[in-house]
């Protein structure tokens, strides 16, 4: 039976300690809308899409009304595009990402994800022009949201399309620099990416999931602060045992919130996400939620091991709450989107260095950063080679949001405003490895690879 002081506790968690509900994201199949024709598979993707989630937004205010839930946003993912479009024979794939766009608007959603390709072990025809394709639809669109995933611990780490993805995020920027590469922000590259992730930049429905289906992004940094700061002088063991009952606690009102959103919309339930998304409020930050182990800023030694027991603790608390957790799951570090990293970024305790040494052990990777225009494509495209090979050879799913913003060098600072915040632009090692990104090729698969 439920008590007066959980309730009282819960809505504490919303009302001061900015627990959210982050994301309902409804995954939608688009196998059955292939055709040959490029309009009549941009024709059933848009009633397709219009029909499933024409009314998720609708559902998801009347849940939050219900319950008193802030649901932050409602989205959409669908089966990556490279392979939906593959049948058309189309040179150029933008028009199916303004459809996207066009459903997006219509179903009055904040993303939709999905315009993707899944290239660990080479490329089809279709993931190349999809690739190819990536900075002018990025331009040309307002909710839609790309996706590449390089890599996998299965498969090894296609060289090729990490020295191409270097290419395709500046040509990003460039066409989106009016709005300090705002593209960029919406396109992300992946290790290990997971079928099932209702965060964007990087949901896609995988070809493994449900003709329709509802996951549901949780979120909470600031409710686990709240439980922290009452165990301070706490020994490690116990600071771990409160973190696990504070994911618990949130993880239980995400599945309150999913269970219901499937039952209105009559969608099967897929999974939570339990990872601790932070804003750019204040009191929302897993930088400070860091601090509050005994670090005096995010970045300084230390930094790694507090942030590996944080996302431990979070998996350990979540799954004894639910029994369908998947997507990402843990502790997301994105710089532009997380008050205290802003800070500790802005005053150089953290650096790119610092940061890739926690993506080691974090929900995802080096997420949400600005670095200087003039960054070469081959630089980017070593930053994103250096990640997959942790994903790959860590098996865990690692990714790559960079924004090199034209125009813009170190001591600047970009403004995106909402949840993808603000980000200072931070220092990147100039050093050439141009010669390694160009051989190209395949790095093969870790020897634990092999584990039939």
């Amino acid at each position: 039976m439920i008590t007066d002081f959980e309730i009282l506790e819960t809505m504490k968690m919303f009302n001061e300690q900015h627990l959210d509900i982050r994301t309902i994201t409804m995954g939608i199949s688009l196998m059955d809308c292939a055709s040959s024709s490029v309009d009549e598979t941009c024709k059933r993707i848009y009633d397709k899409i219009c029909r499933y989630a024409g009314n998720l937004v609708e559902v998801g205010e009347k849940i939050s009304k219900k319950y008193g839930v802030p649901i932050i946003h409602k989205r959409i993912s669908v089966t990556p595009i490279s392979i939906v479009a593959a049948s058309c024979g189309a040179t150029d794939y933008t028009p199916f990402a303004k459809t996207l766009d066009k459903a997006a608007m219509a179903c009055g959603v904040n993303f939709v994800g999905g315009f993707s390709a899944l290239v660990q072990k080479g490329y089809t025809n279709s993931d190349k022009v999809l690739i190819e394709s990536i900075p002018e639809a990025l331009a040309s669109t307002s909710y839609v949201c790309s996706s590449v995933n390089l890599a996998s611990t299965r498969t090894g780490i296609n060289m090729d399309a990490v020295r191409d993805m270097g290419r395709i995020i500046k040509k990003t920027a460039e066409l989106t620099k009016d709005n300090d590469a705002l593209g960029c922000a919406k396109l992300v590259v992946f290790a290990n990416a997971p079928e099932d992730n209702p965060f964007m930049a990087g949901a896609f429905l995988g070809p493994g999931e449900p003709e329709c289906v509802i996951n549901v992004g949780i979120s909470g940094p600031g409710v686990v602060k709240h439980a922290l700061e009452e165990v301070r002088g706490r020994d490690l063991g116990t600071v771990a045992e409160t973190i696990k009952k504070a994911a618990f606690k949130i993880t239980r009102v995400g599945e309150l919130v999913a269970r219901e959103a499937s039952e209105r919309l009559g969608v099967p339930f897929g999974i939570i996400d339990l990872s601790l998304a932070p804003t750019p409020a204040v009191g929302d930050s897993v930088a400070r939620l860091l601090e509050e182990f005994g670090l005096e800023t995010c970045g300084t030694w230390g930094t790694t091991a507090a942030l590996a027991m944080l996302n431990d603790a979070v998996k350990k608390g979540g799954t004894m709450a639910s029994s369908f957790v998947g997507g990402l799951s843990g502790a997301f570090i994105p710089v532009s989107e997380d008050e205290g990293m802003i800070a500790a970024a802005a005053s150089g305790s953290l650096k790119l260095e610092k940061l890739e040494a926690m993506t080691c052990v974090c929900s995802v990777g080096l997420d949400m950063i600005a670095v200087p225009g003039d960054t070469t494509a081959e630089t980017i495209s070593g930053i994103i080679a250096d990640e997959m090979a942790l994903g790959t050879f860590n098996n865990k799913t690692t990714a790559v949001r960079l924004i090199p913003v034209p125009g813009k060098g170190v001591g600047d600072s970009v403004e995106f405003g909402g949840l993808l915040g603000m980000a200072p632009i931070m220092d990147v090692n100039k050093a050439s490895c141009a010669d390694f990104i160009n051989r190209g090729g395949r790095i093969p698969a870790p020897i634990h690879s092999m584990r039939n």
